[in-house]
């Protein structure tokens, strides 16, 4: 599904679910993001009622119990709302690897694009009398990707399919580059935030770490201007260029701890002495090593013993610094 109707049937569903009332489908053209605005011409009607039709259809395949309706006996069109309670999923529990998959999918939503669109639509339903109860809404609080501040500029551009332009940073060169993208997604990989796109100077497909991304990315030039390939995998155009052979990692942490590596870990059980073994898996060792050592004593590692002499190696670097001072 392109990231355009995904956002737009998501903020039609916190629209829907927000309110008692019946919302026409005037209204949602109005209040909902995504939607083809209302100039008067039978060519924009025509599009927005084939793409609500679509819209519609897709909730209910879906199993999103939408209702039609009317509000009260004076109106004299139907509406729309989604029965929350037939909506609303009992109590879930996740194991730890679902968990980190869904702490993924939070930290997408919690961009400022995501949640501010969807919190427009709320505040224009609002305006226009619809009775939106506040206490039934959704939690919108938008929120920057702390950890990676190229992400909002990134994501924005690879879904409004603008060029992009941004100053980066290889460990091997002495000052960053400008690079030319034709930015095609985002996508998190064993633990980091890359952007893949088509490198326009070098005219071949190119993986970017954010977190190398110097400054703030600029977009360029109108929306929609490239297509990416129909056939794309991100994490495969990452993992390709990423390169290495994936090691599996076997740590022993102690309970309650090291919360950020076992957001990537396969909990594999308790130890014999009560420390929780989990399994990484890694194409950078050397980089894993610098994430274990920051937590001390903390964290053990069983094996490989590359990766174990590694983390000990950081470590009396580390102690020693700390005599000299």
């Amino acid at each position: 599904m392109a990231a355009k109707r995904a956002e737009r049937l998501v903020n039609l569903v916190i629209a829907l679910l927000s309110t008692r009332q019946y919302v026409t489908a005037a209204r949602i053209r109005a209040t909902v993001p995504g939607y083809e605005p209302d100039d008067g011409s039978d060519r924009a009607d025509e599009a927005f009622k084939r793409m609500f039709e679509r819209d519609k259809a897709e909730l209910r395949e879906m199993g999103v119990p939408l209702e039609t309706g009317r509000t009260s006996v004076f109106d004299t069109e139907d509406g729309y709302r989604i029965a929350r309670a037939d909506y609303e999923l009992p109590e879930i529990r996740l194991t730890g690897e679902e968990a980190a998959a869904v702490g993924l999918a939070l930290r997408l939503w919690e961009s400022a694009q995501l949640a501010g669109a969807a919190h427009s639509a709320l505040v224009k339903l609002k305006a226009a009398g619809i009775d939106v109860d506040s206490s039934r809404a959704i939690p919108l609080q938008p929120r920057l990707d702390a950890g990676e501040p190229a992400f909002e500029p990134c994501y924005t551009a690879a879904r409004d399919r603008r060029k992009l332009e941004f100053d980066y940073q290889r460990p091997d060169e002495d000052a960053p580059t400008r690079r030319h993208v034709q930015p095609w997604g985002v996508v998190a990989w064993h633990g980091r935030w890359y952007l893949v796109g088509l490198d326009l100077d070098r005219q071949a497909p190119r993986q970017y770490r954010l977190s190398r991304v110097v400054g703030t990315p600029k977009a360029t030039g109108p929306a929609g201007a490239f297509e990416p390939p129909a056939d794309l995998d991100l994490a495969e155009v990452v993992a390709r260029q990423v390169g290495g052979q994936e090691q599996l990692v076997v740590v022993r942490a102690r309970p309650g701890t090291a919360i950020g590596l076992r957001r990537h870990a396969v909990p594999l059980g308790p130890a014999d002495d009560g420390d929780d073994r989990l399994e990484l898996r890694t194409t950078e060792p050397a980089a894993l090593a610098d994430q274990i050592a920051a937590y001390g004593d903390d964290v053990l590692v069983e094996a490989p013993a590359a990766v174990r002499d590694a983390v000990i190696s950081r470590l009396t670097r580390l102690a020693a610094m700390g005599e000299t001072a």
